[in-house]
C-alpha cells in the first residue's frame, strides 16, 4: 500500500507538478490549494505525512500545522516554502515540523527526506530483527557476526549497530542524523567523522560481495544498495 501524502500548496501549477512527481514515486497524494481545504482533507481522510506551504490564503501553513497537531500530534509535517528567514524556520520547528525546506529545492532530496521521516517508525518496528540474509552475506547482529561468502568477521559494537541500520534500510535511505542519534547519541563534527570511518570499514568488509554497495546520498545519509536480493 502506498504512503499517503497531504500536499497543501496554493500555487496550483507547482502543486500539480509536485503531486505528479510524488505519484510517479509511488505515493498517494491529495492536493489542497489553501489551508482551510487542507484542514478539511486532513479531518476526513488518513495521511502518513503532510507537506505544507506557509504563505497561503484563508489559513497559513503554520496555523494549519497547529490545527493538525491538535488532531494528531504524531503526523509528520514538512514545510516547503519560500520563507527562509531564521524566525520562520524556528517557528516551523517549534510547531513540531519534522523538516523545513526552502524553495527552490532539489526534488530528489525532498523524496529522500520524506522516506527518511516515514522510515523512523519502520525502524522501531524492525528493531527486533537480529538476522539478515542479503545477497551473499549472512549477518547476525545478536552475535555481532558477519559472513561474506566464505569469510567470517566479528564486528565491533558500532560496526554492528551501523550495519544493522543499513540492513533495515536496505535499498532505501538511511539518514545520517538517525544513525548519529541512535549509535553515537549526539550529532557533531567529531561523531560525524567517526561514522564515516565506520562506513569505510563496512565497505571494506563487504567489498567481496559484488551484489552489495554502500553509497552516499547527497551527504545526507547512506543507502545499502542490494543488486542481488
Amino acid at each position: 500500500m502506498s504512503n499517503r501524502i497531504l500536499l497543501v500548496e496554493d500555487d496550483q501549477s507547482f502543486g500539480a507538478v509536485l503531486k505528479d512527481y510524488l505519484t510517479i514515486n509511488n505515493f498517494e497524494v491529495t492536493l489542497a490549494t489553501d489551508g482551510e481545504m487542507g484542514l478539511k482533507e486532513f479531518t476526513e481522510k488518513e495521511f502518513d505525512i503532510c507537506i505544507f506551504d506557509v504563505m497561503m490564503p484563508k489559513k497559513d501553513g503554520f496555523s494549519l500545522a497547529e490545527d493538525v497537531k491538535k488532531i494528531d500530534k504524531n503526523t509528520p509535517i514538512i514545510f516547503l516554502t519560500a520563507r527562509n528567514m531564521r524566525e520562520d524556520i524556528l517557528k516551523g520547528y517549534q510547531i513540531g515540523a519534522d523538516d523545513y525546506i526552502t524553495k527552490p529545492f532539489d526534488t530528489e532530496l525532498l523524496l529522500y527526506k520524506i522516506k527518511a521521516i516515514l522510515q523512523r517508525s519502520a525502524v522501531l518496528e524492525n528493531e527486533d530483527q537480529e538476522q539478515f540474509k542479503i545477497s551473499n552475506i549472512f549477518f547476525d547482529s545478536m552475535l555481532r557476526q558477519l559472513r561474506v561468502g566464505e569469510n567470517e568477521y566479528k564486528l565491533s559494537p558500532k560496526e554492528n549497530e551501523l550495519l544493522k541500520l543499513l540492513c533495515i534500510h536496505r535499498n532505501d535511505f538511511m539518514p545520517r542524523d538517525l544513525a548519529l542519534r541512535k549509535i553515537w547519541k549526539k550529532e557533531n563534527y567529531f561523531t560525524a567523522r567517526s561514522m564515516d570511518v565506520y562506513i569505510a570499514k563496512l565497505r571494506k568488509l563487504l567489498k567481496d560481495d559484488e551484489g552489495l554497495e554502500i553509497i552516499n546520498v547527497h551527504g545526507e545519509g547512506f543507502r545499502l544498495l542490494v543488486k542481488n536480493p
